[in-house]
């Protein structure tokens, strides 16, 4: 993986970095779903209670297409209004479903350059729920995959600009520790040993269950940046 260094992942906001995490998850993510069957589109995903594989790409593509479109209306992305973009597309194709995603992942990352950053946290979003479809589907590289050093350089600067607790994490396979978090919390940062998908499923609030790590300073659900 490459080296990172602190000026990398919190000084400067890159804006072609939640489009580039886009592109390289949807030339990896597109083609493993091109060849699933529907029994595999049915079935019920780990970390999303309730939603299928299905369920899952509708609503990540759905989300894109809002960028890509510039519809926000009140409320949007709130757990009804997921339901509803679920529903919309209920008599569409498991292939129409694929195509409108890698429409959307192509599309959207011109538009959440533009945005400031006030759009970049979809980005990660949709890096994170390919993971649990990838997961579900008992694929190599959930959470991980060649997006995985954007991820993180994403990850590192959303935490900062939401004023998140401060962490210091020595990665297992990452030459440069990571800073995450607000750099002026008044709280000394927590501090997190092991390897980086298990970081980023901690911050997704995904399952760690069987993961080797250490975290002091900080509870579990102080470090979710979805809640």
């Amino acid at each position: 993986m490459d080296a990172m260094t602190s000026a990398d992942v919190h000084d400067v906001r890159d804006p072609e970095l939640p489009g580039r995490l886009l592109v390289v998850e949807r030339d990896a993510l597109v083609p493993l779903l091109r060849g699933r069957t529907e029994a595999d589109f049915a079935l019920p995903t780990r970390a999303c209670p309730g939603w299928s594989v299905r369920d899952v790409l509708a609503h990540c593509s759905a989300a894109l297409m809002r960028v890509v479109e510039s519809r926000f209306e009140e409320g949007v992305f709130s757990p009804a209004s997921n339901d509803r973009d679920i529903a919309e597309r209920a008599d569409w194709t498991n292939a129409q479903v694929v195509d409108e995603l890698e429409r959307g992942m192509t599309e959207a990352g011109p538009v959440i350059a533009k945005a400031g950053g006030a759009l970049d946290g979809i980005a990660l979003g949709e890096w994170v729920h390919a993971g649990d479809v990838r997961e579900v589907l008992g694929e190599p590289g959930a959470y991980a995959g060649a997006g995985l050093p954007d991820a993180l350089r994403l990850l590192a600067w959303l935490t900062r600009e939401r004023r998140h607790v401060p962490l210091h994490a020595d990665l297992d396979d990452v030459d440069e520790p990571l800073r995450l978090g607000d750099p002026a919390a008044p709280r000394p940062p927590a501090r997190y040993i092991g390897d980086a998908t298990t970081l980023v499923r901690l911050y997704a609030g995904r399952p760690v269950e069987g993961a080797s790590y250490e975290l002091a300073g900080a509870d579990t659900g102080e470090l979710n940046i979805f809640r």
